[in-house]
């Protein structure tokens, strides 16, 4: 998934909570949808940072060696700017693109 490209909104913005029951009958499964959902992409989006900022690192541990790297600040800056995982969730679980089961629905 390519959260660089999400039409998620960068704030906080009032929801009609009936629209989360609609798809599973239950808010608080919505909820505990969109928060698994939310912490995927936290964890996907840290790796992606991580990953990224290690080319960036140099192999020596001098202190004394401090230097500013202007791609690696704009790097940052540039994840800074993402909204934040729980709100690409929530945008994602209203627009259905989020694929998920009840294991306890399914058996009966």
């Amino acid at each position: 998934m390519d959260f660089k490209k999400t039409n998620a909104s960068q704030s906080i913005i009032t929801r009609d909570i009936r629209r989360f029951d609609g798809q599973t009958g239950n808010l608080y499964e919505a909820i505990s949808i969109i928060s698994k959902r939310a912490n995927q992409i936290s964890t996907e989006l840290k790796e992606e940072l991580t990953s990224k900022l290690q080319e960036f690192g140099s192999n020596n541990d001098n202190l004394e060696e401090i230097f500013e790297n202007r791609e690696q600040i704009e790097v940052s800056k540039f994840y800074e700017k993402l909204p934040k995982p729980s709100l690409i969730a929530v945008q994602e679980f209203l627009d259905e693109k989020i694929y998920y089961k009840n294991p306890a629905k399914t058996a009966e």
